[in-house]
């Protein structure tokens, strides 16, 4: 329903803002890069599938060939468009037909707001949102494009990119106060335009799943009494999986009834799982590939390690805290703000992988110190309420659509 989104000038007078004349619902569409299996990637959907259905129509787009695309796509409480062409890596002529198609599609559907995701999605979906007269455009930072790892003239291209896009931009949401802090560092965002919203979880449903050690020791054949060291993450160069298996080496020198198993998969696979041939350590470090049922897992280990490079805020911190799971991590992106080091967890330097194995040895041979982690762990934690997150969501999609500054816009007046 609702008359056609005037173009990116706009014109004529101020209407009275009707998203979905049909049934007086909000109509709105979030964009993301691909629906692999990661935190962005799950938050997202449960806002999708949360947001009040007698308030919100929504619709999910995504870049084809993720793999949670048949789940997003049997959810009945929104529509998912998936967009083939829309991809992580920068190539041209598949952006810019990409671009296309998420504009025409916005055309087509005509939401009040436009909600993006992911770098890639971020720059192409608020653009698109732009020239297709969608006045209340949002993005979240759930980590950044760009990092010190690449190439100096990558990242700088890709911080200009960010910078560009601001104009395109209604407001700003950030993970983590550290991702808002460097977003303003960077100018890649508004600080008067900008807030932090953590991650959330289920911390209800997470305290409740009953401790897995047993079920998890028996799927890998391991003694009964072994300690389980665990980390889920795709296994891409930011996640740095072969620190991991650098760091078990280590432990298992000290501690040699550990074992330790890596959830997930990705474009590294081959050279960790040749790092644990070279290592010696087939049989002690499992890779477990892509699983579902993460939160049963974390509920199994003895400690949930983390060894990225640069992060936004994960998930998993979170949801190990649920659970009363110890965690050890690097001192990247958000995670001071979910792991307090030396009580609910540690940290160490990213790359610092002696530091980190020494310190897990610690934590591994102390029985009481990873029980005092795992009941600090689960203090403070309403910040991370899942529920929260979605509220917040919903609060800020009324108060954007109730701005007078926008709402006098001919094109958001027009737009729904």
């Amino acid at each position: 329903g609702g008359q056609e989104p005037g173009g990116p000038g706009g014109g004529g007078h101020a209407m009275k803002m009707v998203p979905n004349p049909a049934d007086g619902r909000i109509r709105v569409a979030h964009i993301i890069t691909r629906l692999e299996l990661g935190g962005a990637q799950l938050n997202t959907l449960y806002t999708c599938a949360h947001l009040p259905a007698d308030r919100f129509e929504l619709h999910l787009l995504a870049g084809a060939g993720g793999l949670l695309d048949s789940e997003a796509g049997r959810n009945g409480r929104f529509r998912l468009h998936l967009i083939p062409g829309l991809v992580r890596r920068i190539d041209p002529v598949r952006d810019l037909i990409a671009f296309v198609r998420i504009f025409r599609l916005l055309k087509r559907i005509r939401p009040a707001i436009v909600h993006t995701h992911s770098s890639k999605a971020g720059i192409l979906g608020r653009w698109a949102a732009r020239l297709a007269g969608i006045r209340v455009r949002i993005h979240t930072y759930h980590g950044f494009g760009f990092h010190d790892g690449q190439p100096r003239w990558l990242r700088r291209l890709l911080i200009w990119l960010e910078r560009w896009t601001i104009r395109t931009t209604t407001h700003f949401l950030a993970v983590s106060r550290r991702t808002l802090r460097i977003g303003e560092e960077e100018r890649v965002l508004d600080p008067e335009r900008a807030e932090c919203l953590p991650s959330g979880v289920e911390i209800d449903r997470l305290a409740r799943i009953p401790r897995q050690h047993r079920r998890l020791i028996e799927e890998i054949q391991a003694e009964e009494n072994c300690l389980l060291v665990g980390m889920v993450a795709c296994l891409k160069p930011q996640k740095a999986p072969v620190d991991l298996v650098r760091m078990a080496a280590r432990v298992l020198l000290e501690v040699p009834e550990a074992r330790f198993l890596l959830v997930g998969d990705g474009i590294l696979r081959a050279e960790v799982a040749d790092r644990i041939c070279r290592e010696g350590l087939q049989g002690r470090v499992h890779l477990l590939g892509w699983r579902r049922e993460i939160p049963e897992l974390i509920a199994g280990l003895d400690l949930l390690v983390l060894t990225s490079l640069w992060e936004g805020l994960p998930r998993v911190f979170a949801e190990a805290r649920a659970m009363g799971v110890p965690i050890a991590a690097t001192r990247v992106g958000g995670a001071e703000e979910a792991v307090v080091d030396g009580r609910s967890g540690i940290l160490v330097e990213p790359g610092d992988v002696e530091g980190m194995a020494r310190r897990v040895i610690h934590v591994l041979r102390d029985r009481d110190l990873r029980r005092r982690m795992a009941e600090r762990a689960k203090e403070g934690l309403e910040r991370f309420d899942i529920r929260s997150m979605v509220r917040r969501q919903e609060e800020l999609y009324r108060e954007l659509l109730e701005d007078r500054s926008l709402k006098d816009s001919p094109a958001l007046a027009r737009a729904g």
